[in-house]
């Protein structure tokens, strides 16, 4: 009987324990990490952009690098904060990967365009 009292009991610590471990591992933006704005994309780029629309674009482009460096800024910021958890590490890397991500995409749609402009100059050329 004794050394089933003594089974329970481990079993009940090692519960706690676990559920601890779940706590501490759970994914979740800390409150100094959640007020940091992800800045939104640009708008879309015309299929037919003109020389102007892709001066524009540039502009646009160039000010969502700047919110976004600021937005990276603000996680790093709250990357420091001594009583984050690892779930809570875990949650600000996902978002500062995923705003590199979201950078990644508006560069590449920027230079998709370009590509585009200067293949339709060339072929006004020819």
């Amino acid at each position: 009987m004794k050394l089933f009292l003594v089974f329970i009991a481990a079993a009940l610590l090692l519960g706690n324990l676990q559920a601890q471990d779940d706590i501490e591992n759970e994914q979740v933006l800390p409150a100094e990490a959640q007020a940091c704005v992800l800045p939104a994309s640009p708008n879309a780029i015309p299929e037919d952009a003109s020389y102007d629309d892709l001066v524009a674009a540039k502009k646009a482009v160039a000010t969502f690098q700047g919110e976004i460096e600021v937005f990276r800024g603000c996680l790093k910021k709250a990357e420091e904060n001594k009583d984050n958890t690892p779930g809570n590490l875990a949650a600000i890397v996902s978002s500062y990967n995923y705003s590199v991500e979201m950078e990644e995409r508006v560069a590449e749609r920027f230079n998709a365009a370009i590509r585009s402009y200067k293949e339709r100059k060339a072929a006004e050329e020819s």
